[in-house]
C-alpha cells in the first residue's frame, strides 16, 4: 500500500519536473511544477466528444488503459514491503496487465477509422513488442541473480557487495529508464511535442480523445513514469529503513525526472527506421547482463 501511495504522489510532480528542466535548458522559466496536474484536472471536469464512426471500444479504451496502469502499480514493492498484489512471477502479470491497457489503446485508435491513428497504433504495437524481450530478460536476470521471481523478493534480496553488483544495477537502471521512455513514446523514440502526423506515434493515437478521456490518458502517462522510476528506486534502497527508503524513493524519482528532461533537451529523435535498432540494443544490454550473472555465479 505504501508504494502505491508514493507512486501516486510522485506522479503529481514527475512531468512538471521534466518540463521545468527542459525549460531551464532552453533559457526559459517554465510553468509551475503542478501545471500538468492542473491541466489534467481541467480536462477531467469536461465531457468527451465521440465520433459517429467509432464504437464503444473507443469509449472504453482510455478507462481500461488507465485501470491497467493502476493495476500494475499495485505490484510494485518498496523497501522489502510487498505491493498490494504480490506472488511468484508477478513481474509477468505486471508486463501483461500493461500490455492489456496498451492493446485497448491501440484498438481504440483503430476504431476511429483514421488512417493516421492506425499508423500510430501500428508503430506503438511494434515498439512495445520489441521492448518486451528487454524487460523480461532484465527482470529474469535479476531473478536468476537473487533466486526469486517476485518483485518484492528480488528487490529485497538484491544488494551491493561488489563492483559487479554496481555494474548490474547501472545497466538495469538504464534499461528500465529507456523502456519507460519507449512505453511513454518519448525521446529518442518519439517527440511528444511534434505536430507532424507522419512522424507521430502516441500523440497521433489520441487525436480523437478529448475531455475526461484525455485526462485519464495523460494521468496514466504520469503514473507510468513514476512507476518505472519506482522500479529503478527499488534497485538502490534495499537495505534502508522505511523512513530513509521513502526519502531515497523521492530523491531517485527526482533524479529520473531530471534525466528524462535532459534526454529530451539534448537528444534528437531517431529516424523511424533506427528506432527498432535502438530498442534491440536494450535487449542486447539485458542479455549481456544475463551472461554476466551466469559467469558471476559460475553457471557458465
Amino acid at each position: 500500500m505504501i508504494s502505491f501511495v508514493l507512486i501516486l504522489i510522485a506522479s503529481l510532480f514527475f512531468t512538471g519536473i521534466v518540463i521545468r528542466v527542459k525549460s531551464l535548458t532552453q533559457g526559459r522559466k517554465g510553468p509551475v511544477l503542478l501545471q500538468p496536474i492542473y491541466d489534467i484536472w481541467r480536462l477531467l471536469r469536461k465531457g468527451a466528444v465521440f465520433s459517429s464512426t467509432s464504437s464503444a471500444i473507443f469509449q472504453w479504451a482510455p478507462s481500461v488503459y488507465f485501470a491497467s496502469v493502476l493495476m500494475a502499480m499495485c505490484v510494485v514493492p518498496l523497501c522489502g514491503t510487498q505491493g498490494l498484489v504480490s506472488f511468484e512471477a508477478d513481474f509477468i502479470f505486471f508486463a501483461y496487465v500493461l500490455s492489456t491497457g496498451k492493446f485497448f489503446s491501440i484498438i481504440g485508435a483503430l476504431d476511429t477509422g483514421s488512417s493516421f491513428e492506425g499508423m500510430g497504433a501500428s508503430r506503438e504495437a511494434l515498439f512495445s513488442m520489441l521492448a518486451e524481450p528487454a524487460f523480461f530478460a532484465l527482470i529474469g536476470t535479476l531473478g536468476l541473480l537473487t533466486g526469486y521471481t517476485s518483485f518484492a523478493d528480488i528487490f529485497a534480496t538484491f544488494h551491493f557487495g561488489s563492483y559487479t553488483s554496481y555494474a548490474f544495477a547501472g545497466i538495469a537502471a538504464f534499461v528500465l529508464l529507456m523502456i519507460c521512455m519507449i512505453e511513454n513514446s518519448r525521446m529518442p523514440v518519439d517527440d511528444p511535442k511534434t505536430h507532424l502526423e507522419l512522424t507521430m506515434i502516441h500523440e497521433v493515437m489520441v487525436l480523437d480523445n478529448s475531455g475526461f478521456d484525455m485526462g485519464l490518458i495523460m494521468q496514466a502517462t504520469n503514473m507510468k513514469f513514476a512507476m518505472y522510476s519506482a522500479l529503478i528506486a527499488n534497485l538502490f534502497i534495499g537495505g534502508l529503513s522505511l523512513s530513509w527508503s521513502i526519502a531515497a524513493f523521492f530523491g531517485i524519482e527526482i533524479v529520473c525526472a531530471i534525466s528524462v528532461g535532459l534526454i529530451e533537451s539534448f537528444m534528437a529523435r531517431y529516424r523511424m527506421s533506427h528506432n527498432a535498432q535502438f530498442i534491440l540494443v536494450l535487449t542486447s544490454l539485458a542479455l549481456l547482463m544475463f551472461f554476466g550473472v551466469m559467469a558471476n555465479t559460475g553457471r557458465l
